[in-house]
């Protein structure tokens, strides 16, 4: 089944820059590779990088979601917007602008001193307010209300990334650690917003067999409400043990929703486990918040299984199957060699949150294992997909 395309007005130039998910995606994963390197350099090697000003962990923080993170939201969105509106988004010189300007904001991170902090933040924000107004202008010519809720998660990540720069040149003394949360968190509640509509849909249509997934109502109003009551209490406040208590509601809730998501059939497809997986990672992140905060478990460990194991291993997923159906081929029977990718990212992830529990003696080791094995993962997918991204459509159609 290929995903279909926009009617609307057909993209031209450059196969490259005529849907916005080929060059962000690309970006996404060159960068994935590259920023992890020097995250592996510097914690490994001890490598001395400029880094704007910033702490090594800061700025690996922040690359990883407003960098990466953000550059494959913006490929999905821009492609998902056509689509849903019909209409336009970015292409050709606009597309090509804006992914300068994400590449700048990563490449000014390199350099020494407030002055580099400065430009960084002026070359991201304006990146998000511009990918903002992209997205904006299609929903609002369709009259599409009922997207808003994306629009306001994607503009709500354009306030914390400011946030984080207002503290970085010190003009707000929680701004980073605002910032940083507050983007996490924000990614994550839109993947749980997404990932109701689009993995039971996917799941259903790609076994081999007729199913018909549970959703319920009110689990989906009540992790919405306390996910909510969550992010406030953490990001916001020193309550980390009613923090904790919601952590372990929010279990319950989406382990109940993944749990109705589950058929046997989905083992065989790599671009269905994947995103089960990477859900049912996210959902493991909340009793390993409240283990940190009752037993003292270092809380990187949520963190990593939210950000590595959650976000990571969903948007590899999503970039592995939007590239194959927007290029006209066959996402029900993808190339064989997808799911290397997507293996070496599950072995990454499971390193890095689930093995300290077992070995905590080795949780250097497990961290270089987890860094190794993303790069790897990325590494391939740009193989495998480089080809995908920079050519036109096999079907011969347009975009």
């Amino acid at each position: 089944m290929n995903i279909p395309l926009a009617s609307g007005p057909s993209p031209t130039g450059p196969a490259l820059f005529r849907l916005g998910f080929r060059p962000f995606f690309l970006g996404a994963g060159l960068f994935a590779v590259l920023a992890m390197g020097l995250w592996s350099g510097v914690y490994l090697g001890g490598w001395q990088l400029a880094l704007a000003g910033m702490l090594p962990i800061t700025w690996h923080a922040h690359e990883m979601i407003y960098g990466y993170t953000m550059a494959v939201i913006a490929g999905f969105l821009l492609t998902a917007v056509r689509n849903w509106t019909d209409r336009a988004t970015a292409s050709g010189a606009r597309l090509a602008l804006l992914v300068a300007l994400w590449a700048a904001a990563r490449g000014l991170a390199l350099f020494e001193g407030s002055g580099a902090g400065r430009m960084m933040a002026l070359a991201d924000l304006s990146f998000q307010l511009a990918l903002l107004v992209e997205l904006a202008r299609p929903l609002v010519q369709a009259r599409q209300w009922r997207q808003s809720g994306v629009l306001a998660k994607v503009a709500l990540l354009a306030v914390t990334n400011g946030l984080f720069y207002l503290g970085l040149l010190g003009y707000l003394d929680r701004g980073i650690h605002w910032g940083l949360y507050g983007g996490l968190y924000l990614i994550i509640g839109l993947i749980l917003t997404m990932g109701r509509r689009v993995i039971p849909f996917f799941t259903e249509r790609g076994v081999d067999y007729p199913v018909r997934l549970v959703n319920r109502r009110w689990v989906d109003v009540g992790s919405l409400v306390v996910f909510l009551g969550f992010v406030v209490l953490d990001v916001f406040t020193p309550y980390r043990v009613a923090a904790a208590g919601c952590a372990l509601i929010l279990l319950a809730l989406h382990g109940l929703r993944l749990w109705g998501w589950y058929t046997p059939g989905i083992w065989r497809k790599p671009l269905l486990w994947s995103l089960y997986l990477a859900y049912g990672f996210i959902v493991a992140g909340f009793p390993l918040y409240a283990l940190g905060v009752f037993t003292g478990v270092t809380p990187y460990l949520a963190v990593h299984a939210f950000a590595l194991g959650g976000i990571g291993l969903i948007t590899l997923g999503m970039m592995a199957r939007v590239a194959l159906g927007h290029t006209g081929r066959d996402v029900q029977h993808p190339p064989r060699a997808v799911v290397w990718p997507l293996a070496l990212l599950s072995a990454s992830a499971l390193l890095r949150v689930f093995a300290p529990l077992l070995l905590p003696g080795l949780y250097s080791h497990w961290i270089v294992a987890s860094q190794l094995l993303w790069i790897a993962a990325f590494g391939v997918f740009v193989a495998l997909y480089w080809p995908i991204l920079g050519r036109p459509r096999v079907d011969g159609r347009p975009g």
